[in-house]
């Protein structure tokens, strides 16, 4: 069971996130593979709940592909696919078009739960669904005719908008209609970015059956939007729908979506965790790197604080007050990674003996493993260098061995330069490492 002690520190931790978040615009898109799993989609639409309850502007985006085959087979008709496609024609459309009808309305049915003791109780939530997406055929390609298979053409964003005003969800089906009265089968994932574009939507959000993992089998936290598609255009270990949604996501970010995440349907929780945790479960898509390394400003004080505290607690650092921080924030380094400070360091020089003093480095503890400790020593002696600097020393109680990995060696406290030595606290007994730039 969770002490209070930690559900507090949690439930703090979220804080910046509902701040954030409240009256943005997400999308979130599933296929209706998810829907099939019904246990865990239970647990999904009890997540929406809770960001509905937050005052998100929320629009849900579904796919209908097993519950489609699943009509196809029972009225004894055999699908149809050419290049990764279903080939709707006038029999498979009507299957299209149960299949979707009947999901809405499940889907429905579980957003209006609200059974006491349950996550439901008393949310009183509001669906809307309506015919905001235009589209077209994608008529005829390498001799194959896919006759109702569409594309999306224009999202109905004013109206869309306009909904999200006065309901709490809209739902849009993988369906799309044309000026002649055609219905047209899409892809959901189409459809869920053309909607995030039209919106400007702050989030994307797309779940999938596999996320990409680097070559010790864990998963890629974050791509930019280029490494997405590139990525995409390879062949790893992605799934086609895995494939599909990253490449969908990829370019709803370089169309102006301010962020995608790729989340797995299997994992319990996936979409609190991956908005509400710093490191999330899935792979989120971005525009830009989100990390950066650059000079500290006193605004960063706070977060610098938070690193250093706990060292200083347990005596690795020497204590700093928040005043002697911002009087030598000249000399810092900082880590930031998503609006978030996670690593600092600092270089205090003395020029007379062309030598500085490597200090106060500190990285937060899930990006200990990171690299960030060596790129701000580094980083750090570039610095050193373009003062003409011959050298660094650093003073330690707890990581000679990180000096010493890092090219430094041991030496007595008469290297230090003679400013430095006179400040030199006996009592702390800081081991000396000295290293040649």
């Amino acid at each position: 069971m969770q002490s209070p002690e930690s559900f507090v520190r949690w439930f703090r931790q979220v804080a910046p996130y509902v701040h954030d978040f409240g009256g943005r615009t997400f999308v979130i898109a599933f296929g209706g593979e998810m829907v099939a799993e019904r246990a865990r989609f239970e647990s999904f639409i009890h997540d929406v709940n809770v960001l509905a309850s937050l005052e998100i502007r929320l629009v849900l985006v579904h796919g209908a592909r097993p519950q489609i085959e699943a009509e196809m087979k029972a009225k004894g008709l055999r699908s149809r696919y050419a290049q990764g496609l279903r080939v709707t024609d006038e029999q498979a459309l009507t299957a299209v078009k149960h299949a979707s009808g009947v999901l809405r309305v499940e889907i429905e049915a579980l957003l209006s739960q609200g059974l006491p003791d349950s996550p439901m109780a008393r949310a009183q939530i509001r669906v809307a669904s309506g015919n905001y997406i235009t589209a077209r055929p994608i008529g005829v390609r390498n001799g194959v005719d896919f006759q109702f298979t569409g594309a999306v053409r224009k999202v109905d964003a004013p109206a869309l908008a306009a909904q999200l005003d006065v309901t709490d969800i809209v739902l849009v089906p993988h369906l799309g209609y044309s000026s002649t009265g055609e219905v047209f089968n899409l892809a959901w994932e189409d459809v869920a970015e053309s909607v995030a574009v039209a919106l400007r939507a702050d989030k994307l959000l797309m779940y999938t059956d596999r996320l990409p993992t680097d070559r010790k089998g864990e998963v890629v936290s974050e791509l930019t939007a280029d490494q997405a598609a590139a990525l995409a255009g390879k062949k790893g270990n992605l799934t086609p729908a895995a494939t599909r949604a990253l490449e969908h996501l990829a370019r709803a970010v370089e169309s102006g979506v301010a962020r995608g995440h790729l989340v797995t349907r299997r994992a319990p929780g996936a979409l609190l965790l991956e908005l509400f945790t710093h490191a999330g479960v899935g792979t989120m898509i971005t525009a830009d790197a989100l990390e950066k390394m650059r000079p500290a400003r006193v605004e960063d004080v706070r977060g610098m604080l938070a690193l250093i505290e706990p060292l200083e607690a347990d005596g690795t650092l020497v204590k700093r007050s928040r005043e002697l921080l911002e009087s030598e924030i000249g000399n810092f380094l900082v880590v930031e990674h998503d609006a978030r400070i996670v690593g600092c360091a600092a270089l205090y020089p003395f020029p007379d003996d062309k030598s500085a003093e490597f200090a106060c480095l500190a990285v937060a503890n899930e990006y200990r493993d990171a690299g960030y400790g060596e790129r701000l020593l580094k980083a750090c002696e570039e610095r050193a260098r373009g003062l003409r600097l011959r050298k660094l020393f650093a003073l330690t109680t707890h990581a000679a061995h990180w000096f010493l990995e890092q090219g430094f060696r041991a030496a007595d406290v008469d290297a230090l330069p003679e400013h430095r030595k006179a400040l030199y606290n006996w009592r702390r007994s800081s081991k000396v490492f000295l290293k040649r730039i």
